[in-house]
């Protein structure tokens, strides 16, 4: 089971591997997300967050963070809170 589903991804930074996230959902420091697209598939612990460049502790829905991710993502892939 994926879990609830938070949010989407709006768009993808290679050069520094952060994940543009636009929320429908809480997140917060500590959670444990889910991306799941056509072809990402892998989990992750979210260690830092940044809403327009400034790091923040938690967010809520319809705020866009970036978050830097461990593995390649993509536009529309669905981001999911780990139960």
């Amino acid at each position: 089971m994926a879990g609830k589903e938070i949010g989407t991804v709006s768009d993808y930074f290679a050069k520094i591997e952060v994940a543009a996230i636009k929320l429908n959902g809480g997140l917060k420091i500590g959670d444990k997300i889910h991306f799941k697209g056509a072809t990402s598939d892998f989990k992750q612990t979210v260690k830092s967050m940044q809403i327009n460049r400034k790091p923040v502790d938690k967010a809520r829905a319809k705020d866009e963070v970036g978050i830097r991710v461990s593995d390649r993502v993509r536009r529309n892939d669905k981001v999911f809170l780990v139960e």
